[in-house]
């Protein structure tokens, strides 16, 4: 069974057409605008370094990658 898709902040249960809401993934601008402060604020981070070569290694396709 597929799971519904929830707002990350409020855990609401979106809509099946919720993908095209500007607000998607939340469920209203107050929890986007709730997710923006938590970031603003510092309390979200990206703890992984992010080397050029993990960067093209995350960019790159796997399937355009050569075959050994």
């Amino acid at each position: 069974m597929i799971q519904p898709i929830t707002c990350p902040i409020c855990d609401k249960q979106l809509p099946p057409t919720a993908s095209d809401s500007p607000y998607f993934p939340f469920c209203c601008v107050r929890c986007k605008q709730i997710d923006l402060s938590r970031w603003l604020d510092g309390k979200y981070a990206v703890v992984e370094d992010l080397t050029p070569d993990r960067l093209m290694m995350e960019l790159t396709d796997p399937d355009d990658l050569p075959s050994e």
